[in-house]
């Protein structure tokens, strides 16, 4: 892509997008620029932001669009997201939590399934299946545990804790029957006219309602203590009492931490296959995250013996 004197580059995410600030005649706009998984990156992001829009949920509408040239305009939304708002902030916390989980209740509320984005294309909004939530996790097995371990215990290793992971799913308790972002954390919430707007939807999925929540409360990017984690649990609860509490519990936490061994094994991806390490820093807080769900939970006796036994402090602590 040609950058001429409009387009000023942003920085970017951990997916194969480019963006571009285009400001012309005092109006601006977002150039999303992609030339490697373009369908999801570019068509299903549409797709998506169509879906948020229609159900009165703030995102990115699209102004124009060239795929053949791999890229969309969207509208720009400002810069200023809920992680610059609070990662320094010691007040207002609650504030902004209590709105996000007014944002969550209602984009659990959609019901959209089918989309038309741009070029007439129809887009089906897929089930997270438990198949789908292990090949994720096992991003883990597939790249952290290949570089941190010796090569003689890993095929060990990588069998014992794949048949972990699928026990793990199989307690699930609860159906897929809810509007699941995928990737719900401050980062992707941008403060644009004193309105949350979602950003980063493209891996949107009718799943577990649970999902969402862990993403949020246990977030690699923004360390929270226990006190407010409980609170944000507890809040979203409050808001949703015909909820099965014990069933919940259940869901959130185990999906807690297989979501946080998938982000160490996407970490770990993006640093050896794409040359992005300024992710590796994060792992060791996904580490501490998934070490305060499984030291007191019973669900996960067999994932904290071998994960005691061959990741060592040492090597959770490396960045």
């Amino acid at each position: 892509m040609n950058l001429d004197n409009s387009l000023t580059p942003l920085s970017g995410d951990a997916s194969f997008r480019r963006f571009y600030r285009k400001k012309n005649l005092k109006k601006k706009s977002i150039i999303v620029f992609c030339n490697k998984e373009k369908k999801k990156n570019l068509l299903i992001y549409d797709a998506i932001n169509k879906v948020l829009i229609k159900n009165k949920i703030k995102a990115p509408k699209l102004i124009n669009q060239n795929y053949n040239k791999n890229f969309i305009e969207i509208q720009d939304l400002g810069d200023i997201s809920l992680y610059d708002k609070l990662k320094n902030k010691k007040k207002n916390k609650i504030y902004y939590y209590k709105k996000i989980i007014l944002l969550l209740i209602k984009l659990q509320k959609i019901r959209t399934v089918k989309i038309k984005a741009f070029s007439n294309h129809n887009y089906k909004i897929p089930i997270y299946t438990k198949n789908k939530l292990l090949k994720e996790a096992s991003l883990f097995i597939e790249w952290y545990v290949t570089k941190v371990i010796n090569e003689n215990s890993q095929k060990k290793i990588k069998k014992e804790l794949k048949i972990i992971f699928e026990k793990l799913l199989n307690k699930i308790k609860d159906k897929n029957f809810f509007f699941v972002h995928r990737d719900f954390h401050v980062s992707n919430m941008m403060l644009c006219k004193k309105k949350i707007a979602i950003i980063d939807s493209q891996d949107a999925v009718y799943g577990n309602r649970a999902y969402d929540l862990a993403s949020l409360i246990d977030d690699v990017r923004l360390k929270t203590t226990s006190k407010e984690k409980k609170y944000i649990f507890n809040n979203y609860l409050k808001m949703n009492k015909k909820i099965n509490v014990n069933n919940f519990k259940n869901d959130f936490e185990i999906l807690s931490v297989l979501r946080n061994l998938k982000i160490i094994g996407i970490f770990t991806r993006l640093s050896i296959r794409d040359k992005k390490n300024n992710y590796l820093k994060l792992i060791p807080h996904a580490w501490t995250l998934i070490e305060q769900r499984i030291k007191t939970n019973n669900n996960f006796f067999e994932l904290n013996k071998i994960l005691d036994k061959f990741f060592s402090k040492k090597i959770r602590k490396k960045k």
